[in-house]
C-alpha cells in the first residue's frame, strides 16, 4: 500500500467483498432448489439470476451518481440496508412459498449489492499507487471468492443435506437469510461508527480532460464494458448450471455432492484469484487475462462433449481460469481515467447485466436439448474475454 493511512480503510472494505459473495454463492443453489420445491423450470429458474443481475444494471448508475454526490461511505451504508432489507424479505417469500416474492426480495437484496460493489471496487483501486491498482483489487476480490465457496457449502447442507419425511418447505431458506439480514445490521453499525477517507480523483489535468477527451473516447473503457457483459455472462452461466449439469451427465452425482462439487469449484476460483495475484507480479495483467480466456475456452468444448466425469472436471477448471477476469477486466477499464473513474465504473458495474440475460438463453437450450450443450454459450463469451485481454485493454481515445 502506497500510504499506510490508507491500510485500515482497505482493509475494512474487503470485507464487503467477502460479503457479496456469500450471497451470491448461495444463489447458484437456491436455482436448484427452487426448481424442486417450488416446482419450476430451468428456463423459469434463471429469472433468480435476473432479478439478481438486473438490479445491477438499474442501480449502478444512481448508485455512482449518489456517491459522486455524496462519498463512498454513505454509498456503502445504503447498500448494506437494502442487503438486509432484501434478506429479512425472504422469510415471507419462504411462508408464502412464492417465487414471485423471492425475486422481489433478492432485487432489494441485489440493489444494496450494486451499492457496495459500485462504491468498493473503484475504491480499492485508488487506495494506493496506480499502476498496482489490479493486484490490490484482485487481492479484495479474494476474499470475494472466499464467501463463493462459503455459500454453497452452508447451502447444500441446510437445503439438501438431510432431507425428511414430510411436505417440501423451504424452513432451511428462512434461518439463513434472517441471520444474514442480521450480521449485515451489525456490520451497518460498525461502518456507521468508522470514519473512513474520501478519495477524490479530480486534479487540475484530470479536468482538462472532461473537456478534451470524453469518457466514451477511452477504448480500454468501452472495451471493458464489454468484456464484463460477456464475462460475468460466462460466469453466472457456468455456475448457474453446474448442479443440473452434474446430475444430468450420468456421473452418478447427487443434488448434495453436486453442491459440494459446487463449492470445490469455487475453491478453486479462489485459489486462481491468489495464485494469478501472485503471478501478476511477474506477467502482465492483460496477458495473464487472455491466456486464462483460451484455457476456459478449451475447457468449456470438453464439458459441451459430456465425457461424464472429465467434463465434470473439465467444468471445475473454469472456476480456476475464470479467477481473475472480472478484477482484471475493471481495473484495466478504469486505467488513466482521471476524474471519470467513479462514473466508468458504474457503467462497468451495469455490465453485469450479462449475467442476467445470458443464463436465460442457457436455459431455454438446456430445457430444449441439454444443460451440456447449453455450455457453447459461456464458451463463445471466453472468446469476447481473450479478445480483451489480447488487444481490446489498450489505453487509446477514439
Amino acid at each position: 500500500m502506497a500510504k499506510n493511512k490508507y491500510i485500515f480503510p482497505f482493509v475494512l472494505v474487503t470485507c464487503l467483498f467477502f460479503m457479496w459473495g456469500f450471497a451470491y454463492g448461495l444463489l447458484d443453489v437456491l436455482n436448484k432448489h427452487f426448481q424442486e420445491i417450488l416446482n419450476i423450470t430451468k428456463t423459469r429458474s434463471t429469472l433468480l439470476q435476473g432479478a439478481y443481475f438486473g438490479a445491477y444494471f438499474l442501480v449502478a448508475v444512481p448508485a455512482g451518481l449518489l456517491m459522486n454526490k455524496y462519498g463512498y461511505k454513505r454509498g456503502i451504508i445504503i447498500g448494506l440496508l437494502l442487503y438486509a432489507t432484501g434478506a429479512f424479505l425472504f422469510y415471507p417469500a419462504a411462508v408464502h412459498l412464492s417465487f414471485n416474492f423471492f425475486l422481489v426480495a433478492l432485487f432489494i437484496l441485489a440493489s444494496g449489492l450494486a451499492f457496495l460493489e459500485t462504491a468498493a471496487n473503484p475504491y480499492v483501486t485508488v487506495l494506493g499507487a496506480p499502476e498496482t491498482s489490479a493486484n490490490r483489487l484482485n487481492l479484495s476480490q479474494c476474499f470475494n471468492g472466499i464467501g463463493s465457496f462459503l455459500g454453497p457449502i452452508i447451502a447444500a447442507y441446510l437445503f439438501f443435506g438431510d432431507k425428511k419425511d414430510g411436505p417440501a418447505n423451504l424452513d432451511s431458506v428462512k434461518i439463513i437469510y434472517i441471520i444474514i439480514g442480521i450480521v449485515v445490521l451489525l456490520i451497518t453499525i460498525f461502518f456507521l461508527r468508522t470514519p473512513l477517507p474520501e478519495i477524490r480523483e479530480n486534479t487540475p489535468a484530470a479536468e482538462e480532460e472532461i473537456v478534451t477527451r470524453p469518457l466514451f473516447s477511452h477504448r480500454n473503457f468501452t472495451n471493458a464494458v464489454i468484456a464484463q457483459f460477456f464475462y460475468v455472462a460466462a460466469q453466472v452461466g457456468v455456475a448457474a448450471f453446474f448442479i443440473n449439469y452434474c446430475t444430468e451427465n450420468g456421473s452418478g452425482v447427487s443434488n448434495a455432492r453436486a453442491s459440494a462439487l459446487l463449492s470445490a469449484g469455487l475453491i478453486l476460483f479462489t485459489t486462481g484469484r491468489f495464485v494469478g495475484t501472485a503471478l501478476m507480479k511477474v506477467v502482465d495483467a492483460n496477458k495473464l487475462l487472455a491466456v486464462y480466456a483460451v484455457v476456459n475456452i478449451l475447457l468449456c468444448a470438453i464439458v459441451v462433449a459430456d465425457l461424464k466425469w472429465l467434463s465434470v472436471y473439465a467444468l471445475l477448471g473454469v472456476f480456476f481460469f475464470e479467477s481473475i477476469m472480472f478484477p482484471t477486466i475493471f481495473a484495466l477499464g478504469l486505467k488513466d481515467l482521471g476524474s471519470y473513474t467513479q462514473k466508468a465504473s458504474s457503467f462497468i458495474i451495469m455490465a453485469i447485466i450479462g449475467g442476467a440475460i445470458v443464463p436465460v438463453v442457457m436455459g431455454v437450450i438446456a430445457d430444449k436439448y441439454s444443460t451440456s450443450i447449453a455450455y457453447c454459450v459461456p464458451l463463445c463469451c471466453f472468446i469476447i474475454v481473450a479478445w480483451y485481454g489480447w488487444k481490446g485493454y489498450r489505453v487509446r481515445t477514439s
